[in-house]
């Protein structure tokens, strides 16, 4: 079979699409004789995780480790999920640890997550590596990554998402983020206002727990920035290849991890320094040249959105500003739209290529009925592809044109590659 013939196959297998729970997983990764001996770092919270494991893995394979990474959901290709050394794992690979998976599980129903994650875990501990980093889907107590113990845990900013699976406030939703940390290991926390319920949790493990604020800190001006945290530091550092102001809390944390687990995987500065220059990560706050301005961002629940607002806000003056937006079903989209609606000229809804999205249509009702500005437009469109090439032909080359709302809708217009964005009525 092939790949996307196995993924359909998994699909599937089980009931739900999100069912979870440590039980299953921990059954077949038991009767796979899965067994990780390198450090692992695991990353969970609402934003920051992606570019917090881009960070940590740039300046890990700068210092020469071989490095394994699992992250998801993929922008385009699903092997993108899973990188080792700094690359894609091959679509043969996978299919061999798919089977490997199928031949092993027996009667126990895995979720896509569940099942695929086992897949990449299999490659992982088979890859010969020096540390794996490993991010959390949902969650983290009962996400299917948290099967493997992490040697530090890393919490990013932790705000209100998939709240019908976590819970209704931040303490709830803590609480689940918190279940990656182990008894008396080391755990960063990079919310600069974490919920009391991670700081318990830490408490009760009697973990080595690091507090932004308190065991680590930056600070900075308009050309460089340093790091200080408990007995180390690191000035005059360039700002981190990732673009957003955001990005210095996630590199702030990722410092503080490596710092904590130096016994065991010492980098040097120029490491550091070589790793924050180099990272790339597609989607977050992604500028793409040309003209107009494209900018891409995966944001996709209101606390992503105000930092792509005040990113975008930093950029300075576009006569317009047009927005492709597409968004699934679970998500609060009104908050979302209203977070951003300041800098929006003109709205151009797209379909997504899933069951679990908002329709343009429904987007569009949503927007309409909720008394938008007289100066706003609004648009539909089948897909993100389209809704683009719109843009780009009503825009002018000083406009600036946004693309965000989900991973489907950025992924669906980075699928051929970068748009090359050369605005026709350049010299008009």
């Amino acid at each position: 079979m092939s790949l996307q013939d196995w993924l359909s196959q998994i699909e599937s297998l089980h009931p739900t699409t999100i069912d979870m729970g440590l039980e299953r997983v921990s059954l077949v990764a038991k009767a796979m004789e899965i067994q990780i001996q390198v450090p692992v770092f695991t990353v969970a919270g609402t934003n920051g995780k992606g570019s917090t494991c881009a960070m940590l893995e740039a300046i890990l394979s700068q210092s020469g480790y071989r490095v394994g990474l699992y992250t998801s959901p993929h922008l385009v290709d699903f092997v993108e999920r899973c990188r080792i050394q700094e690359e894609s794992v091959s679509e043969d690979s996978l299919i061999q640890a798919f089977e490997f998976v199928e031949a092993k599980r027996g009667q126990v129903s895995l979720s896509y997550f569940e099942f695929t994650t086992l897949a990449f875990l299999h490659l992982l501990s088979k890859a010969d590596l020096d540390v794996i980093i490993l991010e959390v889907g949902l969650g983290g107590r009962l996400d299917a990554v948290n099967c493997v113990d992490a040697d530090c845990a890393i919490i990013t900013s932790i705000d209100l998402d998939h709240m019908d699976y976590l819970g209704p406030d931040r303490e709830s939703i803590g609480f689940e983020k918190a279940g990656i940390m182990r008894e008396a290991r080391t755990v960063v926390v990079s919310d600069p206002l974490p919920p009391q319920s991670v700081l318990d949790h830490a408490q009760a493990l009697k973990a080595d727990l690091w507090l932004f604020g308190r065991d680590f800190n930056f600070s900075g001006d308009k050309q460089q920035w340093a790091w200080r945290g408990r007995s180390k530091g690191y000035s005059g550092l360039a700002y981190p290849a990732l673009r957003g102001a955001n990005q210095l809390l996630n590199a702030s944390g990722v410092l503080a991890a490596l710092t904590s687990q130096r016994e065991k995987l010492p980098v040097t500065a120029q490491a550091v320094r070589n790793g924050l220059a180099m990272v790339s990560l597609p989607g977050r706050f992604q500028i793409v040249p040309g003209t107009p301005q494209l900018v891409l961002d995966v944001a996709h629940n209101p606390h992503a959105v105000a930092a792509l607002t005040e990113n975008l806000d930093a950029m300075g003056f576009f006569p317009n500003t047009h927005v492709v937006f597409g968004a699934m079903k679970d998500k609060d989209v009104l908050s979302i739209m209203k977070r951003i609606a300041h800098l929006v000229d003109v709205w151009y809804f797209c379909d997504l290529p899933t069951s679990r999205a908002l329709t343009a249509a429904q987007l569009h009702e949503l927007w309409s009925a909720n008394a938008p500005p007289s100066t706003q437009k609004a648009f539909v469109f089948e897909s993100a592809v389209t809704a683009l090439n719109q843009a780009i032909s009503d825009a002018t080359p000083a406009d600036r044109i946004v693309v965000f709302g989900s991973f489907y809708t950025v992924g669906a217009v980075l699928a051929h590659g970068l748009p090359k964005l050369d605005a026709p009525h350049m010299g008009s």
